[in-house]
């Protein structure tokens, strides 16, 4: 009987060993999640202005330029983009055109897109969101069901552009 409790710690610690370098291995072969990618969109009246088109220049140069906008937000176009806003799962960031101090365009410039879920949400999502700023003409819209991070991303950085616009 001594021969077999003296086998069991060393039978303990082979299936520790064993289960411990199955873990690992099964740890090592999961695929590793993919760095998020930005979406780029180009738009030829968002060209017209490259100084606004950094989110961190952007708030700078717009604001500035806010109190002499009264003529050309009446007569111009102009396009602004709005703050990166870091949301959950992923960066959202919008650009406006505005004409004569009216909303015409909402572009999405950054949104989640990392895998096919946000793919198939923001399919969805972001026309809702922009009929809906279209409408409205302000940052006061309903958050898309199913989408609500990305709203309010969508939402906070609509926002920061109509500000830096001075409306």
């Amino acid at each position: 009987m001594h021969a077999l409790k003296k086998h069991r710690p060393l039978r303990r610690v082979t299936l520790a060993a064993a289960t411990t370098v199955t873990g690992f291995v099964l740890l090592l072969s999961l695929k590793p999640h993919t760095a998020p990618t930005v979406a780029q969109a180009t738009s030829s009246a968002g060209q017209s202005q490259s100084p606004s088109q950094s989110p961190s220049s952007g708030s700078t140069s717009a604001s500035s330029s806010a109190g002499s906008s009264g003529s050309t937000k009446s007569t111009g176009t102009k396009t602004v983009t709005g703050d990166t806003v870091q949301t959950r799962w992923g960066p959202v960031q919008v650009r406006v055109t505005l004409k004569n101090g009216k909303i015409t365009d909402v572009t999405a410039v950054s949104y989640p897109s990392d895998n096919p879920r946000d793919q198939e949400i923001n399919s969805y999502a972001l026309p809702q969101l922009r009929r809906e700023a279209l409408a409205a003409q302000s940052a006061q819209i309903d958050s898309v069901s199913g989408a609500t991070y990305t709203s309010d991303g969508y939402q906070q950085s609509l926002q920061s552009a109509l500000d830096s616009a001075g409306l």
